[in-house]
This record gives C-alpha cells, structure tokens and sequence, in this order.
C-alpha cells in the first residue's frame, strides 16, 4: 500500500440520494467482504483492507464527514507463455506415445488442468483502490486511473450494501465542449488555471495532436481548434493546490500537489510535536478532499 493517502486520479460519481449511513454501520457492512489472500486454486482474490494500512484495523476513517475505504484485488502472475509452452510440450507428448491428434476441445481440458497445476506456484501482485463518500457534498471519488477499475471498488461496495445509487456526473455540457472552449478563450472557470499540456482529437477520433510543454494560446493550438478538432484532455491548476490532466470522460488523472498544499497541510499540524504517521495522513486527506471535492464541478 502506498505510503502517503494522496489519491494520485479522480473518478467522480454522484449520489443521486443521500448516503445516510454512519461509520460504524459502514464499517459492520464492509466486513462482509474483508480481503483474504488468494488460495492455492484462486486465480484473484478482492475485499476491504484498512485505508490507513500499517497496524491500523478499522476499515472506515472519517474526518469531517468523508469516510475513507480501500478495496485491494490480489491476483495470481501466470504468463501466458509459460502456460501456452506447458500445453504445447503436453500435446506433443500425448500425441507421440498414443499416436493421435489432440483436438481442440481436449487442449482445452488440458490448458485447465495446467492453470490448476501452476497455481499454487504462481507469484502474487496487489493493487490497492481508495475510494472517499464526501457526506456534506454528495461524492464519490475514487482513486483510479480508469473507470472499469473504479468500478470493481462501486460493485463490491454495492454487494456489501445492497445498493449504490450513484451516477457519473450531470453537466450542462460535455466535457470537451467545455474544455475546447476554455482553450479558444483562455478562460477558465472559477479557480481553474490552463497548464501547458492538451491533447486534441478531431471529430470521429481520426486524428490526435498532443501538446507538451507549450503554450497554450499559440497560433499551431488555435489553427487546430479552427480546423475542428475538439480538447480530449487538458492540464489544469486548482486553486493553486493540486493540478492534473482532466478527460473527456470527466477523469481528473497524474494529479500533483502543490507547495501550497502541503502548507495547508502543515497548519494542521503542530510541528513542536512528534507527529505521527497517522495523524499525518489524517491532515493530507483533510486537506485533499476539501480541495479534491470542489475541484469536481467543472462545468
């Protein structure tokens, strides 16, 4: 588990009604699908872990109505070339002693009985997915760099409550639209600043132009905008505290902190004091969601 709480991309869901449940009654219901590691026949394994990780044990930390979870999937590391040579030297075999063709339903039958073998051999790897429910707001954020694996933590979540009522959120316009026009006026909305990075994509996803490192409002950005093509993504600042690549499909992703983030962060904390590691993310996730939450509205 990453050392730091920091959510490093933003997937936004909204509640489409309040979320009433407590920290206690949240965490009870998390325990029904605590992580356990894989067994000798699991290809994966996915449940609740601490969110603080370390010697910490409660599955639910809240600060100032956002309750913090993380889900982790372990999962079994099997090439698929050592598989694929395993079936291979077995079908040679087979068909060298009992002189036969091995068909494909029975090289199916022997790939199964090779996976089985090798598992309980295989490596394992883990990923970890944080995910906060923003109480005041309405939120739900989560720390993934694609949709699909945000929805992995949004089913096993709503497997353990029975249900989830979330929904990507509504806006005016979609994204592009909005972040084309920000790049044809150079301005943003509300406490957003443009970076120095786009990517831009003509109608139809034919053709994509990336920027790095450029000016934004430069004659070679605006003759692309000119000739049609649309802002696919685009690096921008928030309030000065974090930035990051936002997507056409609403993901905030690479985001960064500031050095005004981390003074915010320490005014949280008594540096005469020995702080702690806890109390130390306690404050980083104080000041991430409040900054993170608002960043949502984009539109």
């Amino acid at each position: 588990m990453k050392k730091d709480i920091l959510f490093k991309n933003l997937c936004f869901y909204r509640f489409t009604q309040p979320f009433e449940l407590s920290h206690q009654t949240l965490e009870e219901q998390l325990q029904q699908k605590i992580f356990r590691p894989c067994g000798a026949q699991d290809i994966k394994t996915y449940g609740w872990v601490p969110p603080l990780g370390g010697d910490t044990s409660s599955l639910v930390f809240e600060v100032s109505h956002r309750l913090l979870i993380c889900a982790v999937q372990e999962e079994k590391i099997l090439p698929a070339s050592v598989v694929a040579d395993a079936l291979q030297e077995k079908v040679e075999k087979i068909e060298a002693e009992q002189h036969r063709q091995v068909f494909s339903k029975e090289k199916k039958a022997l790939k199964d009985d090779i996976v089985m073998e090798l598992l309980p051999k295989a490596f394992t790897r883990k990923k970890y997915t944080h995910a906060y429910i923003d109480l005041d707001d309405g939120w739900l954020i989560v720390d993934s760099s694609s949709y699909k694996q945000a929805e992995e933590l949004t089913s096993c979540l709503r497997e353990c409550l029975g249900s989830l009522p979330i929904t990507l959120p509504s806006l005016k316009n979609k994204p592009a639209y909005t972040m084309t026009r920000w790049l044809e006026t150079q301005k943003t909305a509300p406490l957003f600043t443009l970076g120095e990075t786009c990517e831009l994509k003509t109608l139809g996803d034919t053709g994509t132009i990336t920027a790095r490192q450029e000016d934004l409002g430069n004659q070679s950005i605006r003759q692309h905008l000119d000739d049609g093509k649309q802002v696919s993504q685009l690096h921008i600042e928030w309030n000065n505290t974090l930035g990051g690549v936002l997507c056409d499909d609403l993901r905030f992703k690479q985001v960064k902190y500031t050095d005004q983030f981390n003074e915010y962060v320490d005014g949280l904390l008594d540096d005469d004091i020995d702080v702690s590691l806890i109390d130390h993310k306690a404050a980083c996730f104080a000041v991430m969601t409040n900054q993170a939450g608002r960043a949502g509205y984009v539109d």
